[in-house]
């Protein structure tokens, strides 16, 4: 089969007769357009590009149509505001970056290479003023020798105070790409979780393989393909699989797929990021033309199983002018004249050191357009079947030669060549448009990087490819992640090498068998290989300058990297100033820091890097690939997750009734808790002084479902309690309760809360309102990171129950009337609880307080919730029961000198600190925070110490507030001894109460202290004990 037949049985139809003198008449303007591909020139789509109207059709993309339509300067370059082109086909792209849309839907830095044409699309190009023709920046090219890579390190260091006011503000406005977007996004976006035995990335025919062996063998499958269309890049390329065209095969693996209900696929999806235990992270571009639906979706995955078919980026060349618009990979010239029947120019150039380019040139003649050279810097024995062909159609093939320069500034107009091991003088100037270059392959080795596997250097190829020895591992050590077909390189030493479709295919196919069996999938039928006819290549011959021996004038117009404008001279000056780490020359001169993040030219730099420095590529390494592998949509992130959806407020089940009867509300946490009762049109003081009174004196209600509920089952939790608290946990009895301190690894107090044993092999730990997710976490981190054989379970049912407490003098008869169970402290005494009904409600009591008064928590289950405390209410009515807020808790649980978590502790404070020693066991040998309490600081006397603070005049110390001692510190300010964490108005005692950390406090009761105010005023307050309200504890345990 020749070249012409596999092009013509492909996707491409050209137009009849002379392209150049029929191409504009046929497609209503679109200068460029010579066929149509899987483009419908059926539904045509209007565009604009800078306000200016164009035309495409449905299946293009916007660099397609762009191209169509000759534009081929489509933005400015970062640094020096260079005129910059489209280079490539997809993700890879550095330069066609646009602001897409306006006003509540605008979005900067979208690729054109991946954005789907719609009716109506606007896009505006980037990085220039007053306009992308004449732009004011481009004075910076100009400027380039002095503005070499690093001089804003040193430039900008001195004088300092300029780089604030003068420096930074100037950079600012002259530097950058997209606007940041100045509305608020009208557009919706979503998450999406899925689950498989084996999710595929990529869906060339290296991914369709896969999948289809995959899916014959039953494993749950998802297929994920960041283009618009199944194949890759066989249907462009040629070739013959099964007797049929690549572009019959894949119609046949997909109609094959779609069939199959084990099997999901999905288009315009990329794999963006590969993360521990099979997480895998896909970004799906939905329609943009369809209003109300979603633009983005971030799909979720867990995958027990990862192949990446991701396949391989053909790299640029180096040589000088490789940056003018018109330059571009050769692949990409071939991908959108076949698939989307656009030339980039009448005239083009093959500048390459593979056969691969051939391809490209072989397509263009055959699609009427001219060739003048194909310029390869190769010195081959013989030709190659590719060579052979195209000089049969009479293509000029100029060996052992290169670029010297490419001639033009905003288009390309022509090239001069040179002998590729010379230093660039002119042999010849050739006219053209187009350059199409070719440096060979690099593997798409990112999804394979993320997860820790490893590369290695194939010399034979001159890329990087996956380490087979080195894979990502999971939890168990053994591999998840496979990568396939061109993503996995050349498989050397095999009796398949290379990057063929046979290869390809036939390492697809034992790569999935070896999948599978790992999952324990049977394959019902072994798979065969298709069969293939494709051509014989000769060897790459690695070129990482044209020419070899270029001089400085060459070498400083000579691109790396096209977004940010690193050149061949700026890494060679990152060596010669020392940065010979690869790390330390990225940053220096910003190589593949650009949004494409060097998919285009860390390997040519890494080469650079690597002959300035003297070594050997492999030994120069490679920067880390971090996902995602293309950027992610801020909106995508945060998916649903907007106004009121962002934080949600999270409300107890007597909410409403809270809100209708007065209730002021206070954040907890993702919480919102009555702070307060208004009644009568009393103020906020005044209503929390009467529900302290009340509950003291008669019975109130507190709403206490939001403290968080953590259920800790399994034959090791009492084991693992033990560490996760100061105390014992494992030597409470059921139906007991325990006071627990619960400390960080460096000892400091995080939370507090009681522990009830519920049985032999279950505890419920209540945690602080704002902590419940927070604790829960840290158990399971402990659990999965150190603990992770110990056979524990924890469920947070934190929002399963209501829980309500009943406080006061009056508790008990409230209880009793409801009838049930027996609540007397013969039946139920101090820190204990029981289950059983009350006023026909299944219910579990704690005996528990936390104010200092006979008090009851009862949990019900949360849609029982709302009817237990109407029935509370209706039964108490006579007894004065009042419901009271956090303010009323507050005060309460100070007048008794119990800490509150956030008040007494700010991350610094150790229970020894606030007199908690009883809660420190001394029996076990260890908890978390044991060593880090042992510490000299931790132990040293003079470390502020938990007191109470009572005013000499009755007024109430404001909160925060720090007792100063005699002389200035260092800085000049004043000693301060002490600072107040908690102050009150208590109205049981009639006067202001605190409670604060002063140095060596428990020492020095009486001492009188001083608190300066932010009102000018200086507060005087005693040291004293912080439990004001019955010291001996009777009230609660009656």
């Amino acid at each position: 089969m020749t070249q012409v037949d596999q092009i013509n049985s492909g996707a491409m139809a050209f137009v009849s007769g002379d392209a150049a003198n029929t191409k504009q008449n046929s497609f209503d303007g679109q200068k460029n357009r010579v066929g149509t591909g899987l483009v419908n020139p059926n539904q045509k789509l209007s565009f604009t590009f800078n306000s200016k109207t164009m035309a495409g059709f449905a299946g293009d993309t916007l660099a397609s149509a762009l191209l169509a339509n000759d534009q081929m300067l489509v933005g400015r370059s970062f640094k020096y505001h260079r005129p910059r082109g489209i280079v490539a086909s997809g993700a890879e792209e550095p330069n066609a970056l646009m602001n897409m849309g306006s006003a509540a839907r605008f979005e900067p830095n979208q690729r054109a290479t991946t954005t789907v044409l719609f009716e109506g699309l606007k896009a505006e190009s980037q990085n220039h003023w007053p306009s992308l023709e004449y732009d004011v920046g481009a004075i910076n090219s100009a400027l380039s020798k002095f503005l070499p890579a690093g001089f804003y390190y040193k430039m900008f260091i001195h004088p300092r105070p300029l780089w604030k006011h003068v420096y930074e503000p100037f950079i600012r406005q002259s530097a950058g790409l997209g606007k940041a977007p100045q509305q608020p996004d009208a557009d919706t976006y979503e998450h999406f979780y899925a689950f498989c035995d084996v999710l595929i990335v990529g869906g060339g025919v290296a991914g369709l393989q896969a999948a289809h062996v995959a899916g014959k063998a039953g494993a749950k499958v998802l297929l994920l393909e960041q283009a618009a269309h199944w194949g890759g890049r066989a249907p462009v390329d040629g070739g013959e699989l099964d007797g049929a065209s690549p572009q019959a095969f894949v119609d046949r693996m997909v109609a094959e797929l779609s069939g199959m209900p084990n099997v999901t696929m999905r288009l315009h999806c990329m794999g963006a990021g590969v993360y521990d235990h099979g997480y895998v992270l896909g970004y799906e571009q939905l329609d943009q033309a369809v209003r109300g639906a979603p633009r983005h979706r971030l799909w979720r995955i867990r995958a027990a199983e990862v192949i990446t078919a991701t396949g391989a980026i053909e790299r640029p060349l180096s040589f000088a002018g490789n940056d003018v618009p018109g330059v571009m990979l050769a692949s990409a010239v071939r991908d959108y004249l076949i698939n989307y029947g656009v030339c980039s120019a009448d005239r083009t150039v093959v500048v390459t050191n593979n056969d691969d380019a051939y391809r490209t040139a072989i397509a263009l003649k055959n699609a009427g357009l001219s060739v003048p050279a194909i310029i390869d810097a190769r010195v081959l024995p013989g030709d190659s079947a590719l060579m052979a062909e195209a000089k049969e159609m009479g293509i000029r093939v100029l060996m052992g030669q290169a670029v010297a320069k490419v001639l033009g500034s905003k288009r390309v107009r022509g090239i001069e060549v040179c002998a590729q091991a010379g230093e660039g003088a002119v042999l010849e100037q050739i006219r053209c448009e187009c350059v199409a270059m070719s440096g060979g392959w690099s593997p798409v080795v990112h999804l394979w990087s993320h997860c820790g596997g490893k590369l290695v250097w194939n010399k034979d190829y001159a890329l990087f490819q996956p380490d087979l020895e080195n894979p990502p591992t999971g939890a168990d050590g053994l591999p998840f992640v496979t990568a396939v077909g061109c993503a996995a390189g050349p498989i050397t030493g095999t009796d398949f090498e290379g990057l063929s479709l046979f290869d390809t295919l036939r390492g697809a196919v034992e790569a999935t068998i070896s999948v599978c069996e790992r999952q324990g999938i049977r394959l019902r039928d072994m798979p065969k290989v298709p069969t293939v006819v494709e051509y014989d290549e000769e060897p790459l011959h690695p070129i990482w300058l044209m020419p070899q021996g270029a001089g400085p004038k060459l070498r400083q117009k000579t691109w790396l990297d096209y977004q940010n404008d690193v050149k061949v001279s700026d890494v060679q000056l990152a060596a010669q100033e020392g940065f010979e780490s690869v790390e330390h020359a990225k940053r220096y001169t910003t190589l593949g820091m650009a949004t494409d993040q060097g998919k285009l030219s860390n390997i040519n730099g890494l080469a650079v890097l690597a002959k300035a420095l003297k070594e050997d590529i492999p030994q120069v390494g490679t920067t880390t690939f971090r996902p995602p592998y293309t950027p992610i949509s801020m909106g995508a992130i945060g998916g649903e997750a907007r106004g009121e959806v962002f934080q949600p407020i999270r409300r107890t089940p007597m909410h409403g009734w809270h809100e209708k009867n007065g209730a002021e509300w206070e954040p907890v946490g993702h919480w919102r808790r009555p702070y307060a009762f208004r009644q009568n049109g009393e103020n906020t003081h005044d209503a929390v002084m009467r529900e302290v009174r009340n509950t003291r004196a008669n019975v109130g209600l507190l709403d206490a479902s939001t403290l968080g509920k953590l259920i800790v089952r399994g034959p090791d939790a009492g084991k693992f309690l033990d560490m996760m608290y100061t105390n014992m946990m494992s030597t409470l009895k059921p139906g007991k309760c325990r006071y627990g301190l619960m400390c960080s690894e460096n000892g400091f107090l995080m939370d507090d809360g009681v522990v009830a044993r519920i049985s032999d092999d279950t505890w419920l730990c209540h945690t602080t309102t704002g902590g419940a997710e927070r604790i829960h976490q840290h158990m399971e981190e402990w659990l999965q990171t150190e603990w992770w054989d110990w056979r524990v379970y924890v469920a947070n049912v934190t929002e399963q129950y209501a829980q309500i407490a009943v406080v006061g003098p009056k508790a008990r008869e409230v209880l009793q009337r409801l009838g049930g169970m027996d609540v007397s402290n013969e039946a139920l005494g101090f820190m204990e609880w029981a289950d059983g009904t009350l006023g026909g409600f299944e219910c579990r009591v704690y005996r528990i307080s936390f104010s200092g008064e006979l008090s009851y928590e009862i949990a019900v289950r949360a849609g029982q919730g709302q009817a237990f405390w109407d029935a509370l209410m209706q039964v108490g009515a006579d007894l004065g029961i009042m419901p009271y807020g956090t303010e009323a808790l507050h005060i309460m649980r100070a007048e008794k000198g119990f800490i509150m978590i956030g008040d007494e502790t700010d991350g610094t404070v150790i229970p020894q600190d606030l007199g908690l020693h009883w809660a420190i066991s001394k029996k076990k040998d260890d908890f978390i925070g044991k060593r880090g309490q042992e510490r000299s600081h931790m132990t040293d006397p003079d470390r502020w110490q938990l007191v109470g603070l009572a005013t000499l005049d009755g007024s109430v110390l404001p909160d925060g507030a720090y007792a100063v001692g005699s002389g200035t510190n260092a800085n000049g300010q004043r000693v301060t001894q002490g600072r107040v964490t908690s102050t009150y108005h208590s109205p049981t005692l009639g006067c202001g109460i605190a409670m604060g950390l002063v140095h060596k406090g428990p020492d020095r009761m009486g001492e009188v202290l001083s608190f300066p105010g932010t009102d000018g005023a200086i507060y005087k307050a005693k040291i004293v004990s912080p439990v004001f309200y019955d010291p001996d504890g009777a009230k609660q345990n009656v």
